[in-house]
Order: structure tokens, then C-alpha cells, then sequence
């Protein structure tokens, strides 16, 4: 296949040595099969597995690809040449799953490796590989135009077998990415997709994919409800489970055995996180600090503009690894979403006329939520944007490091949109708060809600699920932090310095 089609097709082909070993775990682990089902058999990999694995099994192998179909019949010869063995070309998405798997006596195993690849990579190639438009995962609103619709083509595929499964039993073996499992895994909760039971095995695949992902092999019973719950084991060789993942609620946490014990954790969290400021034009709105009195952007560019709409930026990595004095600015074209950008050409007419010369950057912006918007429009900004005090986290990094953070030279720190922060008028206030979150107890539970290898562990929505006030119970501060949020009272007349595994750190003020 062409470099291009490998791509639009998630075509990662399983090498005949983990087939093999998949194949082979899988009948220690009891799997009986009378047929074997590959939806995406590609080359053939899995079914030659499956043959030499399950010697009395009927094999069925479906691809869309017409040279991939030629191949895995030329690697399945013998089981074919025996009568046990029927491949053919057939579009995933067309095709009747309710009826093929309804017309399959005996035990059934379904098993394979199917697309690695997301519908806004398909989409943003113009490609086909795509199952009809469907909402599938319930979104609404803003929440359908950005990022959390975004899902891989596999989560789609194994929903849809699933739900073809729904209420007969059949054992479900599939290599995929980890996040995607576990979609998976919470979609059939969450909607009766009678599962007996799940585990998740961990797979190398940057060794036999060349593939930099968080990868395992999906093991599901199908057929009959059981507990929301699977283990999660370091590997195929592995006899104890790591951890017991499940569904709490509406989400899934990565520990329910620690989530159980510290669930009263869990509550409305009396403050909105917030998000930091979305412009997807970096090369045009961050600077640094460049020759004299200008700026340089990351086109290379000296800057010189005005510094009504400049202001200090943390990023992610930032907040992770201390470094908390900010050395990039970001201009900040609106105090809320949807002002008038037009004022700026008035107001600062350097910055506007700068802003205009990068005018294609802003075109080029690729996300929905900028169409229909005036020139130059920001998201994750309002007054909140502007509280000169913050307890502020990085979304990327797992183990989180919550860091207070005031003005610098008298403007309040911004962040980009990996990072999500706690607005405050008060320091008072907002340096309690930045103690109870970096308190043993929140790290740990947080640790039990939050997956390894998760592209953005920390959320928002995961932020709001924690009770400060509990939190700050088992930390022994809530009348610290009763009397610091309802009186504004000095944090030090409430009681001594807390150190906590963090000291709350803020950036300096020297000049710049």
C-alpha cells in the first residue's frame, strides 16, 4: 500500500510472531472456538495464529483491501485447501454484522487488529475510511466541534461489534490502543453491552508496531452482564493483574480498589476550573524576549508592538518541572469570547497592524469553533483569565504539580490550553487551596482516576469531581480554608506554613 493509504487505513499489520503468541495465550487461558471471525484480517497474521492455535476451527477473514485478502489466502492455503478457511473482500462499515454473527453456531471467537488511526486524521486526508456520520458518544455543543469528538476507528469498529454481540456469548480479542479499550470497555457498561467479564494485557508497540502508544490486547467475554470491571495486567506472560480498572459513575478510574477507599474525595467542587487560553496560532501570538525592546516570534521575526495586549505565558511543561518564571508572552486579543477585536486597531494600532501582516496564519487555523468568529478570536478567555492570582496544573503530565502563581510586574499570568488553573482575587485563599490539592490524599486519588499513557490525564471534568472541602478535611485545613475563602483573612494569621510535597512556588518579578 502506498505511504498515504497506510495511513488512511491504520495499517498496521500484525507480525506472525505476535499473532502466535496471542493465538497461544489465549488457549491457556481456556478460549474454545468453534469459529474464529477476523473482520480485518489484512495479510493474514491472526488467521494462520489461529489456525495452528485452534486446529478444529472454522476460520472467517473479511478486509477491505483486494491485495491484502490475496495474501492472507496464500498464507492460509492449507486450512482453505481442508475446508476450514473462507476469505473474501468486504467494507467493514457496510457490511451486516447482526446478520453474519446471528447465522454462527458454536463458540466464536472474534479476534484481530483493527485500524489504528483516528476519523480526523481520515478526514483531514479526504479519506474514505470512514463509518457514516453518527454521534455515537452522546456529544453536544461545543463538545461535538472539538477535540472530544475526535475517536479512533477501531473504538467505532468494536462498539459495533458489541452491539451485534449484544446477548449472545462469544470471546472478543483484540490488539489496540489502550485508550481505545477502554472506551470500549465504558461504552458496553454504560449501555448494557452485556459484558461477562474484561481484561487488558499490555503489548509492546514500539517493538512490533514501531508505534509510540500506550497498546494492549482487548480480552472481553461477551453475553451476559457482569461487574464493571477489568484487569489490568504488565503483559501476555503476566499472572497477577497490576491493577482493576472500572466504571464509577459515568467515568472510568484506573484503581477502583483505591478509588472505593477514597471516594469520599468525590463531590462538587465549589470553584470552576478553567482551561488556559486557545489560539492554535503560536507562530504569530507567543514571543519571547528578542533583541533591545523587541519580541521574537517563532517565525523568527523582531516584534515591536504594545504591551496593552501582551501578557506573561506558562505552559504545560512549565508548571511540571518549576519553572515557573515565565519567559514567553502571548497577546491576548479579547477579555471574553466574542468581543470586538476590531477596538485593537484604535487602541494599539502596532499590535493590529501586526496582527493583520500574520492574517493567513489565523485562516489556516484548522477547528470549527474559530468560524463565524471576528478576526484574531481566542477561546479559554474571560474575566476569570484575568485574576491576578492562580493555582494552576499541567493537563499532560500525570502526577500533578498544583503551583500558585501571581502577577508578574503587575499582569496576571496566562497559560496555554494544555493547562487547566483555579482563578483567585485573594492569595490568601488561593495558597490554601494550592496546599489541600498538592495534599498526599489528592495525589492518590487522583492517581487512582487517572490512566498511564492517557494523551491528557488531567481534565477538567476530572478536576471538578474533587471535593475541596473533604480534601481539605483529611489534610486537617478546612477552617484554614473556610476562614481564607469567607473571611479573606491573611493565610499566615490561620495557622503555621504547610509544606507540602510541593512548596507552593510563584514566578519572580524581576524586570524584563
Amino acid at each position: 500500500m502506498k505511504p498515504r493509504s497506510k495511513i488512511e487505513f491504520g495499517d498496521f499489520q500484525t507480525p506472525l510472531v505476535l499473532a502466535r503468541e496471542v493465538c497461544s495465550f489465549l488457549v491457556r487461558q481456556g478460549i474454545e472456538a468453534d469459529t474464529v471471525l477476523e473482520p480485518t484480517c489484512g495479510i493474514g497474521a491472526f488467521l494462520v495464529g489461529a489456525a495452528e492455535a485452534f486446529p478444529q476451527a472454522h476460520l472467517l477473514g473479511w478486509d477491505i483491501n483486494q491485495d491484502h485478502v490475496e495474501q492472507a489466502r496464500s498464507a492460509t492455503r492449507q486450512a482453505r485447501a481442508a475446508g476450514r478457511a473462507t476469505l473474501g473482500v468486504q467494507d467493514f462499515f457496510a457490511h451486516d454484522w447482526e446478520a453474519e454473527l446471528a447465522g454462527i453456531s458454536g463458540s466464536l471467537l472474534v479476534l484481530g487488529n483493527p485500524p489504528w488511526v483516528t476519523n480526523a486524521t481520515v478526514s483531514a486526508m479526504n479519506g474514505s475510511n470512514l463509518p457514516a456520520k453518527e454521534n455515537f458518544q452522546g456529544f453536544r455543543g461545543i463538545e461535538a466541534r472539538t477535540g472530544k469528538s475526535n475517536f479512533d476507528i477501531s473504538e467505532w469498529m468494536l462498539i459495533r461489534l458489541v452491539r451485534a454481540l449484544r446477548g449472545r456469548a462469544a470471546t472478543v480479542a483484540m490488539l489496540c490502543k489502550a485508550g481505545t479499550a477502554r472506551k470500549l470497555l465504558r461504552f458496553a457498561w454504560q449501555n448494557d453491552g452485556r459484558i461477562a467479564s474484561g481484561a487488558l494485557y499490555r503489548i509492546d508497540a514500539k517493538k512490533h508496531f514501531g508505534a509510540s502508544v500506550d497498546a494492549c490486547l482487548l480480552l472481553v467475554r461477551t453475553g451476559e452482564a457482569g461487574p464493571a470491571e477489568a484487569k489490568v495486567f504488565a503483559g501476555l506472560p503476566a499472572k497477577r493483574a497490576e491493577t482493576t480498572m472500572g466504571l464509577a459513575g459515568k467515568d472510568l478510574v484506573s484503581d477502583i480498589r483505591t478509588y472505593r477507599r477514597l471516594k469520599h474525595l468525590e463531590g462538587l467542587c465549589p470553584y470552576q476550573w478553567r482551561s488556559g487560553v486557545k489560539h492554535d496560532c503560536a507562530p504569530v501570538m507567543e514571543l519571547r524576549p528578542g533583541n533591545g525592546a523587541a519580541l521574537q516570534n517563532k517565525l523568527g521575526e523582531q516584534v515591536l508592538i504594545e504591551p496593552d495586549h501582551l501578557f506573561p505565558l506558562l505552559k504545560c511543561s512549565d508548571l511540571a518541572n518549576g519553572r515557573l518564571d515565565p519567559e514567553r508572552w502571548v497577546i491576548v486579543t479579547q477579555r471574553k469570547v466574542g468581543d470586538n477585536t476590531g477596538t485593537i486597531a484604535r487602541t494599539a494600532p502596532r499590535t493590529w497592524d501586526y496582527l493583520n501582516t500574520h492574517r493567513k496564519h489565523f485562516a489556516a487555523r484548522k477547528s470549527s469553533i474559530y468560524k463565524g468568529r471576528g478576526p484574531f478570536a481566542l477561546f479559554g478567555i474571560g474575566e476569570y483569565a484575568f485574576a491576578p492570582w492562580k493555582v494552576a496544573v499541567s493537563g499532560l503530565h500525570r502526577n500533578p504539580r498544583f503551583v500558585l502563581i501571581g502577577p508578574v510586574n503587575g499582569k496576571p499570568v496566562f497559560f496555554d490550553d494544555t493547562c487547566y488553573f483555579l482563578p483567585f482575587e485573594d492569595e490568601a485563599e488561593a495558597r490554601v487551596v494550592g496546599e489541600i490539592l498538592n495534599s498526599a490524599e489528592c495525589k492518590a486519588f487522583l492517581d487512582a482516576l487517572t490512566f498511564t499513557g492517557a494523551k491528557r490525564p488531567i481534565t477538567v471534568d476530572l478536576l471538578q469531581r474533587l471535593s475541596v472541602r473533604a480534601l481539605a478535611e483529611d489534610a486537617g485545613l478546612a477552617n484554614v480554608w473556610i476562614a481564607a475563602r469567607e473571611r479573606g483573612l491573611p493565610y499566615a494569621a490561620q495557622a503555621a506554613p504547610i509544606q507540602s510535597e510541593f512548596a507552593m512556588e510563584q514566578p519572580s518579578s524581576r524586570p524584563r
